[in-house]
């Protein structure tokens, strides 16, 4: 009952509200795409992209931007769409491009933010760093706008997935195929890559650059142990996300534990309740 009143009594305050509403959302944009990227070998497309807009926040940082998002975002679709797009065409190909990006990006944002230390608003270079990749409790600090921006953001995402879901799937599969009959393939990769930035973007506040890749890995591959057809899985990946970010953002106020942490454990622990059912199953 200690507990519950507890939760409440949060509850009545609009932060804790507004933070709810966009874990929600970012957690159901990101299932959306993970069941793609998952069946695409792209899985790991989250972690390059998550360490390109922490470069490139860096960089809003120390050039002193009123709105990080005008540099981060930008940059990080443009990455994606050279990613998804000119990856048959390069000499470096996808797992070893993205593995690069990472790496690089990560290393050149921590590297200029050292650099230029007095442009950190904060005094504590580290202490950003570290919340900027771990998450933070900055999600209970959101303002009225910037929930509205992810609502924005996330309607756009959940739009494109369901406008053009056949076209999606049949990329997904088999893009010669998808060719051959007509679809347009590269725009469709082009439109992917857009949804796949802004997700990234967006998931940064909730679980930092480091744990991206696993709101989009765990839930698909925890449906994936009980379901087999695409529909199935991506509603059924659908509901483990929501799930578990409102029960680790939850636990985490409750608790006071790391935000982005604590919603990742909730997915691991989903992850081995659906592998076992998946093994009882056969």
């Amino acid at each position: 009952m200690e507990l519950f009143d507890k939760l409440v009594y949060y509850l009545s305050y609009p932060l804790v509200q507004y933070a709810l509403v966009v874990g929600v959302l970012i957690a159901l944009c990101s299932s959306l795409l993970g069941v793609t990227l998952v069946l695409k070998r792209l899985s790991f497309i989250g972690d390059g992209l998550s360490h390109v807009a922490f470069g490139a926040m860096a960089f809003a940082v120390v050039l002193n931007f009123s709105n990080q998002m005008l540099l981060i975002l930008p940059v990080t679709v443009l990455v994606a769409i050279l990613l998804l797009c000119t990856g048959k065409n390069t000499k470096i190909k996808g797992d070893a491009a993205i593995a690069m990006l990472s790496v690089g990006a990560l290393a050149l944002g921590y590297l200029v933010l050292n650099i230029f230390p007095e442009m950190v608003k904060s005094g504590n270079v580290a202490g950003d760093v570290c919340s900027t990749l771990f998450g933070s409790a900055s999600l209970l600090t959101l303002s009225s706008k910037d929930v509205w921006l992810c609502i924005g953001l996330s309607v756009f995402v959940i739009g494109v997935f369901v406008f053009f879901y056949h076209k999606l799937f049949a990329i997904t599969f088999d893009e010669d195929f998808a060719a051959a009959t007509g679809v347009k393939v590269q725009a469709y990769n082009i439109l992917l890559a857009t949804v796949i930035a802004v997700v990234i973007v967006l998931a940064m506040k909730l679980v930092g650059s480091l744990l991206i890749s696993a709101l989009i890995i765990f839930p698909t591959m925890s449906a994936m142990r009980v379901f087999k057809s695409f529909k199935n899985v991506i509603v059924c990946s659908a509901c483990i996300s929501v799930v578990c970010a409102l029960t680790g953002m939850l636990v985490s106020i409750l608790f006071s534990t790391p935000v982005g942490a604590t919603v990742v454990a909730a997915d691991m622990v989903a992850f081995g309740i659906f592998a076992l059912i998946g093994a009882l199953k056969g």
